[in-house]
């Protein structure tokens, strides 16, 4: 076995809010975004003035990462109280209506809303993303292929967005409902090899479809601008801890499928179809889903299904030194998610949808802030 160190960075998405209405706000927020941008250079525009993305370095350190992670959240934080802003991290804004987004200015993004129209100012949504470092690049589509199954088990431990447009959804992560809106999302389809996937790269560009292949908004991706395999599936995670946790179970994944070429080789429809519906069975319920074992031909409980990915990556959380950090998914399921506790917060406030909704933002501005 190779000592590559499948070196991680992580992106995280935030939404603000305003500190009175909690819905967002009414005005502009350039002094926000200059003032954060100049006290943390690592930070980034999104699609709409409401959202700003903090990076981590590239990292073989979970104890680095969670520092990182916790300082940009605190100093944002603090930015945000110098002008009267929430900052939180969740899939989705409980409580601001699309209609009523301002986009960022700039080529790519007045490009994105130019080409999705009305999908792209209704996608209200924030989430984490995970880059791995691939010791082989050509490697990485079929990695891309044989970690699809996966995918389902890590958006239903990051599920934050029960909520949609002030009204509660019925879901525990309603993100990529609102996401599916654009086009090239969802799980990515799958390449016979490397050379398919270039192929069709190469035709959507030609045929003016795709600028790039950034322009591939999937669930897991080869990235253009590192030698990564990006993970995009997981909602914003509102709790430090949470993020850490799926950034760790995910290297540990990408460098256990290294290790074994065999795992999940092969993979057809029938694999695909069933990793969509346990995406909708995550999205749905969460982790009190149950997932479908296609090997088995059955549904187990979602705590049986992370006992089976906890032992398959077992050797690889133990090399890579982060099995405290993929063990604590079991919390997660024991204690309950993001969007298990803002429902919590909700349904406990006694009052109307209003007051209700505010209790949601005031929990996700304070964990987001505080849960380092």
């Amino acid at each position: 076995m190779s000592p590559h160190s499948y070196r991680f960075g992580i992106e995280e998405e935030y939404f603000l809010a305003d500190a009175e209405t909690r819905g967002t706000p009414n005005r502009s927020l350039a002094a926000f975004h200059d003032a954060a941008g100049a006290a943390l250079p690592e930070i980034g525009r999104e699609l709409l003035e409401s959202q700003v993305e903090a990076c981590t370095p590239p990292s073989d350190s979970f104890d680095t990462a969670r520092e990182t992670l916790a300082h940009h959240r605190t100093t944002l934080a603090r930015i945000g109280r110098e002008h009267g802003v929430l900052v939180f991290a969740a899939g989705t804004h409980p409580v601001a209506a699309w209609s009523r987004q301002v986009a960022t200015q700039g080529e790519r993004y007045t490009g994105i809303l130019k080409d999705v129209g009305l999908a792209g100012r209704r996608s209200l949504i924030c989430g984490i993303h995970v880059h791995v470092e691939v010791p082989d690049p050509d490697a990485r589509v079929d990695l891309m292929n044989r970690l699809l199954p996966f995918q389902p088990v890590l958006l239903a431990l990051s599920a934050s967005s029960p909520f949609w447009q002030g009204q509660p959804t019925g879901l525990a992560a309603y993100r990529l409902s609102a996401f599916g809106e654009l086009p090239r999302t969802g799980l990515p389809e799958l390449f016979a090899d490397a050379d398919a996937y270039e192929r069709y790269v190469r035709i959507m560009t030609r045929a003016g479809s795709i600028q790039d292949a950034s322009f591939l908004w999937w669930s897991l991706r080869p990235s253009i601008k590192f030698p990564t395999l990006e993970l995009r599936i997981a909602d914003s995670c509102t709790r430090v801890p949470d993020a850490i946790t799926i950034a760790a179970l995910y290297r540990c994944l990408v460098r256990c499928a290294v290790r074994c070429p065999d795992l999940n080789a092969g993979l057809d429809g029938v694999s695909r179809a069933i990793a969509q519906e346990n995406l909708w069975r995550a999205q749905h319920g969460g982790t009190k889903a149950e997932m479908i074992d296609e090997a088995n031909e059955g549904a187990v409980p979602f705590a049986e299904a992370l006992d089976g990915l906890l032992a398959l990556i077992a050797e690889d959380a133990e090399a890579l030194g982060c099995v405290a950090e993929v063990e604590d998914a079991r919390r997660l399921v024991r204690d309950g998610t993001s969007a298990e506790r803002q429902i919590a917060a909700y349904e406990e406030t006694r009052s109307d949808d209003q007051r209700r909704l505010a209790a949601v933002v005031d929990w996700l501005a304070d964990t987001t802030r505080d849960d380092g």
